[in-house]
């Protein structure tokens, strides 16, 4: 009983969670000024007659609560609608770009996870090394540089100056710009938590028996520390879920960010709330697989 019921209560939270961020964000969006219609009408010559007609077939001018209720119920079976821009269905558009975003996302943060990894660990095996004024170079990189406008200077210079590359379509350049900024939030609190981890006894016993330096942090320090990067771990991959948005509008990837961006221009409500609750699920359902995770890695928090 204690056991489906400590299993129920977090699901119950973060289904709470994934429909307070979808009303909320509903709300938003009906309170943005204007609509596809007048998007429409600006590209063509519509009457004011035909604008009424459209929104009258759209559904774009019943209340905000009517427009909830009916876009609420079919999308608790998955289905979103039809986006208004395109008059394609909401679930084919977000099917094709996710597959671009999840690449970027997922190479990201397996990228910011090697680096932080070899230079924490490398920091605290060799600590007379360049390890340690990389691991605060690396971290100090990613809170004053933002990514956006290294990606601006990547453009100009990789691809206008050297023409190294094509101006759009790359994925790899914003994955090691996205993965290195990554890089600089894990290292400094994975390099303190294995400092701390170092004064553990068994570390010490082991440092008295001669063991090399590297399997003493990879073998003894490291697993002490496997809670504190998991949680680190949930924290990065969520956000790189909404950092790799803009990355993808700057280098014209066919992704949710472009996808979105193409949604906000035109008014897309159905297509842009769909695209919300999408993102809202991706980080719950990240933040519950690291809790469990969490759970069965760390025995004191299963007591």
């Amino acid at each position: 009983m204690n056991a489906a019921l400590s299993l129920a209560l977090p699901t119950l939270r973060a289904l709470g969670l994934v429909l307070a961020i979808s009303v909320i964000a509903f709300l938003c969006i009906g309170a943005v000024p204007g609509d596809v219609v007048d998007v429409l009408a600006l590209q063509g010559d519509l009457t004011a007659e035909q604008q009424a007609t459209l929104r009258a077939e759209m559904g774009v001018g019943r209340p905000l609560y009517e427009r909830f209720v009916a876009w609420a119920w079919p999308a608790l079976r998955g289905e979103f609608g039809q986006s208004l821009r395109f008059g394609l269905p909401v679930a084919a558009l977000i099917g094709k770009a996710l597959p671009t975003t999840l690449v970027l996302a997922g190479s990201s943060f397996a990228i910011g996870f090697a680096i932080a990894a070899v230079l924490a660990i490398g920091a605290i095996a060799l600590p007379r090394s360049p390890f340690v004024p990389l691991v605060q170079a690396v971290n100090i990189w990613s809170i004053a540089v933002p990514t956006f406008c290294v990606g601006i200077a990547a453009i100009l210079v990789f691809s206008i100056w050297l023409g190294w590359m094509p101006v759009i379509g790359n994925i790899w350049v914003p994955a090691l710009i996205l993965g290195l900024d990554r890089a600089g939030e894990l290292v400094k609190p994975l390099y303190d938590e294995l400092c701390q981890q170092q004064a553990a006894p068994h570390v010490r016993a082991a440092r008295a028996k001669g063991l090399p330096a590297w399997r003493i942090v990879v073998v003894h320090v490291l697993p002490g520390a496997v809670p504190v990067l998991l949680a680190l771990s949930s924290v990065g991959l969520a956000g790189l879920l909404g950092g790799s948005l803009t990355m993808e509008v700057l280098f014209g990837l066919p992704g949710v960010g472009s996808l979105t961006l193409n949604a906000v221009h035109g008014r897309d409500w159905p297509l842009l709330q769909a695209v919300v609750v999408l993102l809202a699920s991706g980080v719950v359902l990240i933040n519950a697989v690291a809790d469990l995770l969490h759970r069965l890695v760390d025995p004191r928090l299963r007591l």
